[in-house]
């Protein structure tokens, strides 16, 4: 209807065009599905790639250390002349009469020095000379210390020296006011000019008189110990007694 009312005229496919377009159709149907069916069979099957890979090496060993240095070369010694060798007849007397007699020196040609010798050297160094010169001569070991003897005690066959001086005590008036009494018993020291140098206190009666006893001894004062011909420190004990009244 619509061309018959635009007038226009509609050409229809023969029945021939049909068939063929079909069949066309279908083949390029069948071609698409065995191109597109393996793909995806094959697709599923193949490993998923990750999107990063990293490789991790260890790092490169140093580089080895350079060889040393080849050694220095020494210097080269040069080689020592060899001595002459005086011949088997240079010390022995001539046969023959010289026909003149040549006067030594005093020094019997010492000042002509020798081969091989050193300008300023003395007579009858030694040939080649000595390294580092002569050794000096070693000093003498240095007195051993002298040993303090222990002194004597006076006692037995050696008989107290006489005292020269001797200091009383003092009775001090608090002590005597407290009515303090009693023997001090002391050990005196005595050095070799019979000074006493070191009191010590072996009985005491009181911190009071002890302190006065001890001072009245350092004063004291003996004829020096001799033994022998020799001065010795000597120790003797000494007995100080501190009553009011003598006792009974």
């Amino acid at each position: 209807m619509f061309d018959l009312i635009t007038g226009r005229e509609r050409h229809l496919p023969s029945h021939a065009a049909v068939p063929i377009i079909m069949s066309t159709a279908a083949q390029a149907t069948v071609i698409a599905l065995v191109v597109a069916v393996p793909m995806l069979f094959f697709a599923e099957q193949l490993p998923q790639i990750e999107t990063m890979m990293a490789f991790v090496a260890a790092p490169p060993a140093p580089p080895p250390p350079p060889p040393p240095p080849p050694p220095a070369a020494r210097a080269k010694q040069a080689p020592e002349k060899a001595r002459p060798v005086p011949s088997e007849n240079a010390f022995l007397a001539p046969v023959t009469e010289p026909s003149a007699i040549t006067e030594l020196p005093d020094d019997e040609g010492f000042d002509q020095g020798v081969p091989g010798g050193v300008e300023g050297g003395i007579p009858g160094g030694v040939l080649g000379g000595v390294v580092g010169g002569l050794p000096e001569a070693t000093p003498p070991p240095p007195p051993p210390p002298a040993v303090e003897r222990a002194p004597v005690r006076i006692g037995g066959k050696i008989d107290p020296p006489q005292l020269v001086r001797r200091v009383e005590p003092y009775y001090p008036p608090i002590a005597a006011r407290a009515h303090i009494q009693g023997v001090v018993i002391l050990e005196a020291i005595v050095d070799r000019d019979g000074n006493v140098s070191d009191v010590r206190l072996l009985r005491s009666a009181n911190p009071l008189i002890d302190r006065e006893a001890e001072i009245a001894v350092r004063q004291w004062r003996y004829s020096p110990l001799v033994l022998n011909g020799i001065r010795e420190r000597f120790v003797l004990t000494v007995t100080l007694s501190f009553f009011l009244q003598p006792p009974k």
